[in-house]
Formats: structure tokens, C-alpha cells, sequence
């Protein structure tokens, strides 16, 4: 932690989240332009069968975000978070510049899709390792009293970049032909995002180290990660269960695009509207919740919202669907949106102030990237299925409720983490 006196701890927390800004920058961008990269890479003789080939690689990435999680995690508590952040972003960056710049099927043939299903696979596993040094980085660089408010950068930079990345889908689907958005368009909005690659290596190369470099071998062996995460199973236990409810609201919110359009056949211009307004809550949410738990405690920040999100679920769901319109959508979906991410932010801290620093990156990496893996991956064809299986378009407000009441149970079994002055407040 010495490392980084007379650094400035924003400059820290603004290098070390702009992986987060990439990735999610590209799951966005990705999404938005999943039909277009089909038809690049994975020609089929059906538009359905071409859709849904991109969509798999797509998910290929959510196979490898765990063994990231797992390798790259360790590595940051054993040789240090910066060159486990610097090699995250490379990782990540090249990834990016594959997808973008690989030739079509029509001109390389089957090189083209195993080209993009390795990047993406590479991409996974540089995000399972992305999130938890940062994360545990972070909360390292800054002062006790103000720890919620520089872990909330994590959450918020991801909301930054979807929000970005809707932005610059919707202006080039606005503003180019479907043959120039067929051909290349979709290739630039990859490339806007590699742009930031140099500054961010630039940026992170400088970053001041927070783990201890003068431990001896001996000391460095002693921190097997497995021992020690067992003497911490009640923890992870409960963080996994309020991951999976956190990463179930997050990909069923971006779901309410399509869910707009296909269920309540809003206009298209709506829906994007949704999407644009509730991440833009988001933000507000994650950097408030990071605020309110510094000067009131983690628990009651990550207790009482969640409580109003589960109560007022329901009701929103019920207002949109007989009523849909600019005023439900935008208010219903923002109020949810703002309510519900201010929780998290107090969680992420709490989560790798219960952890020792030894094994604070590997395991938060390693915990994050399985419940994303496992619910995050398939939180929109849970959605779509209950839909379809139900035919009511209420259906996805009961898993959202199911997700925060498991989430709600095992906040209110989390240890209590802020510094005593913080609680005493």
C-alpha cells in the first residue's frame, strides 16, 4: 500500500477499471451487432441458424471466464495486481483486434469462425481474471473511509462502457446503410473501442503495486489458496448466492430491449430508450451506493434497496405490461434500475474486505466469474423460455423476484466490514 502514496487514487482507480470499460464495451457492441457478425463468419442457409452460431461463440466466452478467474486471480495475489491487470488487458485487447480485423468466411473460409471463437475464448478468460484484481486492487489503493466509494468505480465503469456501447450501436445503425453496416460497420465499432488499448497499457504500466514484494519464498507457499478460502466458506458462499442475483437483474435489464420490442411491441426507438435510461441509472446507483456505504455501514445499503427492489418488482412488471409506454418503460425500468444497483456496490466491498489479501484477487475472480458463468450466461433463455413456456409477459419479473430473494437472504447473513468509525457513524 506504500506504493501508492502521493498517487492519485482517481488517476489509480480510473487505469485500473478501464478493463472493465473495454470488455463490457465489447459484450454491448457484440450483442448489438450479433446478426451482422452471423453473416460474416457463420453463413447458414437459415438467418435463424447464422444467429445463433454467432450467439454460441458468443457464449463461449462465459466457458473460459472461470479458468481466468481461477489462473489469473492467483497470480495477481502471488506476483502482484498490476502484471495480472496488464496481462488481463493485453489478453483482452488482442481479443478485440481479432474479432475486428479477422477476414470473412467468404474469404478465408473456416479459418474466419475458429479464428473468432478463439478470440472469444481468450476474451472470457482475460475478464474472469480482469475482475477481481481490480477489484482487490481498488479497494487497496483507497483510504478506509472512502473504500465503497472507489470499489464503486468497478460496477460503474461497466455501466459506463454498455451505455457507450448502445451509443455508438445506435448512431451507426442510425447513420450507415444495412450493406455498409453489413459489410464494415460493425467493424467499427469494435475498432472505436480498441482505441483506448494503447492509453490503457500506458495508464496500467504506471499503476503503483499494493502487494507486498518483500515476502520470502517460504512465506509466499504458505498461501495456498484452497486452505485458505476453506477457513472463509461461509462467505463465498453467500457472495456466490448475491452474485447470482446481482448478474441475474443485470442481464435481464439488457434484456429489456428485445423484451420491449418483441413482448410488448413498443417502437424500437422506445426500447433503445430503456436501455440507454436504465444504465444511465445505473451509474448514478452504483456511485450513490459506494457513497451511502462509507457513511452509513455496508449492510443496511445492501439490505434496505434490496428489499424496496424485491417489493416493487412485481407491481412495475404488472403497471408496464398493461400500460406500456414512454412513461412506464422509462420510469418503471429506471426506478428499478437506480433501486436495484445501489446494493451492490456496498456488496463488492464488503466481499474483499471479508477476504485476506493473499487470496483476496484469486478468490473474488474465481467466485464472480462462476456466477456469471452459471447465471449470466443464461439468464436471457431463462427469461426467453419462461416466456414462451408461460406465455405471460409478466414471466420475467418472477425470476427477477426468485434472484433477489435469494440475494436479499444472504445480504442480510453478510458480515458486517466497514471500518468501526464507518459503523459508529
Amino acid at each position: 500500500m506504500d506504493g501508492t502514496k502521493g498517487f492519485s487514487v482517481k488517476r489509480a482507480a480510473f487505469a485500473a477499471t478501464i478493463g472493465n470499460m473495454l470488455e463490457f464495451y465489447d459484450f454491448i457492441t457484440y450483442s448489438f451487432f450479433a446478426i451482422q457478425i452471423g453473416h460474416t463468419f457463420f453463413p447458414s442457409q437459415s438467418e435463424y441458424g447464422s444467429l445463433m452460431l454467432s450467439l454460441a461463440t458468443f457464449g463461449a466466452g462465459f466457458i473460459t471466464r472461470p479458468i481466468g478467474g481461477i489462473v489469473l486471480g492467483i497470480y495477481s495475489d502471488r506476483v502482484g495486481r498490476r502484471p495480472a491487470m496488464m496481462l488481463s488487458f493485453a489478453l483482452m485487447g488482442g481479443a478485440i483486434l481479432a474479432i475486428s480485423l479477422t477476414p470473412s468466411y467468404k474469404a478465408i473460409g473456416l479459418a474466419a469462425p475458429i479464428i473468432v471463437i478463439i478470440a472469444r475464448m481468450t476474451q472470457g478468460f482475460a475478464l474472469g481474471g480482469e475482475v477481481g484484481p481490480t477489484t482487490a486492487y481498488l479497494l487497496e489503493i483507497a483510504p478506509p473511509e472512502r473504500r465503497a466509494l472507489v470499489v464503486s468505480w468497478q460496477p460503474t465503469s461497466q455501466e459506463i462502457a454498455a451505455t457507450a456501447g448502445a451509443l455508438v450501436g445506435v448512431i451507426l445503425s442510425k447513420t450507415m446503410t444495412p450493406e455498409a453496416l453489413e459489410t464494415y460497420g460493425w467493424r467499427l465499432a469494435f475498432l472505436i473501442g480498441a482505441v483506448c488499448l494503447p492509453f490503457g497499457l500506458w495508464m496500467r504500466r504506471a499503476l503503483p503495486e499494493t502487494i507486498p514484494q518483500n515476502e520470502s519464498g517460504a512465506e509466499r507457499e504458505t498461501s495456498n489458496h484452497l486452505v485458505l478460502a476453506r477457513r472463509h466458506i461461509r462467505v463465498i458462499v453467500l457472495a456466490l448466492m448475491i452474485l447470482a442475483s446481482g448478474t441475474i437483474a443485470t442481464y435481464v435489464t439488457q434484456y429489456m430491449t428485445t423484451y420491449a420490442q418483441n413482448t410488448l411491441h413498443v417502437p424500437s426507438s422506445l426500447a433503445f430508450a430503456v436501455s440507454l435510461v436504465s444504465n444511465g441509472l445505473q451509474i448514478a446507483g452504483a456511485l450513490l451506493g459506494g457513497w451511502l456505504a462509507d457513511l452509513l455501514g455496508r449492510k443496511p445499503v445492501m439490505i434496505w434497496p434490496q428489499l424496496i427492489a424485491l417489493l416493487l418488482t412485481y407491481p412495475t412488471f404488472v403497471w408496464i405490461v398493461h400500460a406500456p409506454g414512454a412513461l412506464s418503460l422509462l420510469f418503471g425500468f429506471g426506478v428499478l434500475s437506480l433501486i436495484g444497483s445501489l446494493p451492490f456496490t456496498a456488496f463488492y466491498a464488503t466481499f474483499t474486505e471479508a477476504l485476506p489479501q493473499n487470496i483476496r484477487g484469486g478468490v473474488f475472480a474465481t467466485v464472480y466469474a462462476l456466477a456469471i458463468a452459471s447465471f449470466g450466461g443464461t439468464a436471457q433463455l431463462v427469461v426467453t423460455w419462461l416466456l414462451h413456456v408461460s406465455g405471460d409477459p409478466l414471466a420475467p419479473s418472477w425470476y427477477l423476484l426468485a434472484a433477489a430473494m435469494v440475494g436479499l437472504i444472504a445480504m442480510s447473513l453478510m458480515p458486517e466490514t466497514a471500518p468501526a468509525k464507518v459503523k459508529r457513524t
